[in-house]
């Protein structure tokens, strides 16, 4: 079969001799030419002799031979696996993107390239030695559909394919970490690791010895006393910003239950309605970058004046002032249907990147106390620290890391810094034809929904397939009543529905859909186009407010135009939004009193200004990432100096 070699990143090979980019996209360039030279030879096989040379790569990576060695060979019998199992072949582009993860980088492609087919490249080649690999995604609705869709590609070759999903088992959960390749999300595997860390704790020497070699087959110990996860030997990271960065401002923590007496619940609702008559700027100052509520005089009088009371019988006055100002915390800073949802009586978080909920997740230091008394139901078990690892430790600990996503660039120096990774931008299989519009600006946020619906209207009348994305669900539900007094059909994908999430995506690339979905639509997940759609100009994507990283906006947008299909994108941001906060609160404020009821504000100041914003809060996103390793370090150090497992505790 001809090279498919072609002219879109041609011109970047020509430059071979020039930048590290260039040199590195000119290896794989060659690599891949290798990898179509075999492809007419491996066609003419049958699927039990692909079997047999893949029985053979396996046994030279075992003896010894160096991975790159074996590349091309195995790419090529991953791309014909793939043609015979899944009907998809792999592109040039694609090729190049599985030998930079090989080689540990992030592969940084557009959203649509096939990131998916990408990472089957690399995940055949370093399973080859049988010391397994972690293909980690972002959520379990796309660990479980990669693996189940991509099962057979692996199988075809002679390799087992798991996936570990919320609720399994340890005995589920030791079986698909034995497989050749295990499909994940970050906190599965995260966690997984910390009950490991747990059980070893309690073990004594003889238990351990056997504990640690669970999977060399010998002495396997009871359900659930051995050890689930194999050794770290290499992962690959889809959607690698959201993993590694995004995520990894709050660490990974298992806790141990803490019965909280009925002073200690009395003490939380108290606070609730204490600081739910207290007057902001009045009696606290609250920082929206910090996320905090703190006293001033006035507010310290008051509280004091209540102090008596036997609701805080427990607490002494400094006390006090604490569960208030975690109570105006609760009450500002953390929003219903936007940072938690309320499930059958429980708060469950939803996570602020993708829009998905996080059962079992808790908030520290009595924050999620504070929201169950804010919302009037059971304060529970408030949690101490058992065991716990940063998103940065915990993959820190692979040998090998490499990854791919849409939208990491801009991120490459803390890629490389933490990760001691590279990032390596994958030329297009064809050029991109999306459609940016500037950010329509409006003085409040009734005015910009409104602008929203009309327009969703006037695109809904040409036929046009509208995806909207919204921060959260309750602005979901209130974009969804507009639409609804408007007369249109439209379906909601957030958090309350996730369960119809494939049907609602598989769906929304078709003439007059509407959705409107939360983050959950912004990663991962493939719309195709309906008949006819493209010539209206493919999906069009709003956004209905910036988020607080460029990265949630470009994901957003690359739900359109993907391979070379068309697709339109424009932002409607209003004053009111929070981004503005950014800023400072006071200038905010002063900001939306002079300019309020004026309306759509057409200025190119105002839109900069809501970009700063977004890059401040990236600034301060960044700040934090560095002071929890700086703080986890230390905590580790400080253990390990007292003989303890820095981990644990």
């Amino acid at each position: 079969m001809a090279s498919h070699l072609g002219p879109i990143w041609l011109n970047q090979v020509k430059g071979v001799a020039g930048s590290s980019h260039s040199r590195r996209l000119g290896r794989y360039a060659v690599i891949a030419k290798q990898v179509n030279a075999l492809e007419p030879e491996f066609e003419k096989k049958t699927d039990a002799e692909l079997a047999e040379i893949s029985h053979q790569l396996r046994l030279k990576a075992r003896q010894g031979d160096s991975l790159n060695s074996l590349m091309v060979e195995a790419f090529a019998l991953v791309r014909e696996a793939a043609k015979r199992t899944i009907k998809q072949r792999h592109y040039d582009v694609q090729i190049f993107g599985g030998a930079s993860i090989h080689n540990g980088c992030v592969a940084e492609m557009e959203t649509g390239e096939g990131k998916t087919l990408v990472a089957t490249l690399p995940a055949f080649l370093n399973a080859l030695p049988g010391k397994g690999v972690h293909v980690v995604t972002v959520n379990d609705y796309l660990a479980k559909r990669d693996a189940d869709s991509l099962r057979p590609v692996y199988g075809l070759l002679g390799l087992s394919v798991g996936c570990i999903e919320t609720g399994m088992s340890d005995g589920a959960r030791r079986a698909a970490y034995a497989c050749d390749i295990t499909y994940g999300t970050s906190k599965e595997f995260g966690f997984d690791f910390l009950r490991d860390e747990l059980k070893r704790l309690q073990m004594g020497d003889n238990e351990r010895k056997t504990f640690e070699q669970a999977f060399l087959g010998r002495g396997m110990t009871n359900e659930g006393q051995s050890a689930v996860q194999r050794t770290h030997h290499y992962a690959i990271i889809d959607e690698a910003d959201s993993i590694l960065i995004d995520e990894a401002r709050t660490p990974l923590i298992i806790g141990a239950n803490n019965q909280p007496t009925q002073e200690e619940a009395a003490a939380y609702y108290g606070a609730d309605q204490l600081a739910a008559t207290l007057v902001r700027t009045k009696d606290f100052k609250y920082d929206p970058a910090e996320r905090k509520a703190e006293l001033n005089a006035a507010g310290r009088r008051k509280v004091q004046a209540v102090a008596g009371h036997s609701a805080f019988s427990m607490l002494t006055v400094d006390g006090l002032y604490e569960y208030v100002e975690r109570a105006l915390r609760a009450q500002i800073a953390y929003i219903r249907d936007r940072d938690y949802v309320v499930v059958n009586g429980e708060i469950v978080i939803v996570d602020e990147f993708t829009g998905r909920m996080m059962p079992g997740r808790q908030w520290q230091d009595g924050l999620h106390q504070a929201i169950q008394a804010k919302e009037r139901i059971e304060v529970t078990l408030e949690t101490i620290t058992a065991a716990r690892v940063t998103v940065q430790d915990f993959f820190k600990r692979y040998k090998k890391l490499g990854g791919m996503t849409g939208t990491v660039s801009t991120d490459a120096a803390e890629m490389r810094r933490i990760y001691k990774v590279g990032v390596f931008k994958v030329p297009t299989n064809r050029p991109c034809r999306r459609v940016w519009v500037s950010d329509r600006v409006f003085s409040t946020e009734d005015e910009k929904f409104q602008a929203i619906a009309d327009q969703i209207v006037s695109w809904h009348d040409k036929n046009v397939p509208v995806l909207i994305g919204t921060r959260s669900i309750e602005k979901s539900e209130k974009l969804s009543a507009l639409l609804t007094k408007a007369g249109i059909e439209h379906q909601i994908l957030n958090a309350k529905n996730h369960e119809i999430e494939a049907q609602i995506v598989k769906d929304a690339g078709q003439s007059r859909k509407v959705m409107v979905a939360t983050n959950m639509a912004g990663r991962g997940t493939d719309i195709k186009l309906g008949p006819g759609v493209a010539d209206l100009g493919g999906l069009h994507v709003i956004g209905t407010e910036r988020h607080e990283s460029r990265r949630i906006d470009r994901q957003l947008a690359g739900r359109c135009a993907r391979q070379g299909d068309p697709g339109h994108c424009e932002f409607f941001v209003s004053l009111e939004d929070e981004i503005l906060e950014a800023h400072g609160e006071k200038p905010a404020i002063r900001i939306r009193k002079r300019y309020k009821g004026k309306g759509e504000l057409t200025s190119t100041a105002m839109r900069r200004l809501m970009l700063s914003g977004q890059a401040k809060k990236e600034r301060q996103h960044f700040r934090d990432r560095k002071l929890l390793m700086v703080y986890e370090k230390q905590r580790a150090e400080m253990r390990k100096n007292m003989g303890l497992n820095p981990v644990l505790g």
